[in-house]
């Protein structure tokens, strides 16, 4: 009988967690992009868990990206948004019922339960849930596994794994809403710095991401690279008036390389434009983001079968933005990158 090719990709994808569980990545260093675990293995493991960044290390990530909130006590967590309804089992804690609330984040209502109303000791009852359910029902079996890390414990993760696979592995911290925290008291700037300096983290150990400007200004001077995160569409919340589709022009890219070392666009930013060759020019590396195996999330020349959330042709949609020459990958699916950055 032959396999499907969801049934390929989730056998290549096994194959090369037993492979990499077994045999330590020693022997061989790394040719092609850097391959970045977006947080962790998310297309495997519920994102920003233990079990999600030490699987995207085990399948070949190179990097680990945690995003950071605060708690009520000013610790930095790992949490995709500081709203984590999504995200954890929060709402199933009814000693938490009366934190529920409705917030302006970037200009924008949320309701639902925020870290900056816990502190840490309280995040610590919770346990960690799959954000996309309907997506990726597979996930759901890992439900209420795991809590929620600081970014101190991924550091100390990202070490451990680095000792046991014999390889440099980098955190690649984000900075979530810098402009919403720093007004409410709560920057995340100092704690990151913080955090880098006691840890001693160096350039190989560290890349500082954020979609503000005036965040990674901030971080100059810690010797970590820095990565200028573009959206599609609209601009950085801390730049009113500024577009992101401005700061993708050459001219934008100059001043991008004043204080950055990366950019890092959405994908559909890439395809079909000069933005690689455009930001090599300008002495700034790419790393576009996210890629994804689900049909939903590919290009229509990729998708296969009928299902939105079917696997499609993800190793076609590697090597053509490998052949464009980006320098990483930010993906939900680390084990399949690095198998197509073997091919």
């Amino acid at each position: 009988m032959q396999l499907g090719r969801r049934s390929l990709l989730l056998a290549a994808a096994a194959g090369t967690a037993t492979a990499a569980t077994a045999v330590p990545a020693t022997a061989e260093p790394r040719k092609g992009p850097v391959v970045i675990g977006h947080r962790g293995a998310a297309g495997w493991r519920p994102e920003h868990t233990a079990a999600s960044y030490t699987y995207a290390v085990q399948t070949g990530a190179d990097w680990i990206e945690p995003d950071l909130v605060p708690t009520k006590d000013h610790v930095l967590v790992v949490r995709h948004e500081n709203e984590i309804s999504q995200t954890t089992d929060v709402a199933r804690h009814p000693e938490f019922a009366d934190r529920r609330t409705t917030k302006t984040v970037d200009g924008r209502a949320v309701t639902g339960w925020f870290t900056e109303d816990f502190t840490l000791a309280e995040l610590k009852t919770l346990r960690a849930v799959e954000r996309l359910p309907q997506v990726r029902n597979r996930n759901t079996v890992f439900d209420g596994r795991e809590e929620v890390m600081t970014f101190q414990e991924v550091v100390e993760l990202a070490r451990r794994l680095s000792r046991t696979h014999g390889r440099t592995i980098a955190v690649f911290p984000e900075t979530k809403h810098p402009t919403y925290f720093r007004s409410i008291g709560l920057p995340l700037e100092p704690k990151l710095a913080a955090t880098i300096r006691r840890n001693r983290l160096g350039r190989r150990e560290c890349v500082v991401q954020s979609f503000e400007p005036t965040s990674l200004r901030r971080m100059t001077g810690l010797g970590v690279p820095l990565w200028q995160a573009l959206g599609s569409t609209g601009g950085p919340y801390d730049l009113p008036g500024r577009t992101y589709k401005e700061m993708m022009t050459p001219a934008g890219l100059a001043q991008i390389a004043e204080y950055a070392d990366w950019i890092g666009p959405d994908k559909s930013s890439v395809a079909a434009t000069s933005l690689v060759a455009d930001a090599h020019a300008a002495g700034l590396r790419i790393g576009p983001y996210t890629f994804r195996a689900e049909n939903q999330f590919l290009p229509a020349e990729f998708r296969h079968g009928s299902g939105a959330n079917d696997f499609g042709d993800a190793f076609a949609e590697y090597a053509l933005y490998y052949r464009m020459g980006v320098d990483a990958v930010v993906t939900d699916f680390p084990d399949l990158a690095v198998i197509a950055r073997r091919s």
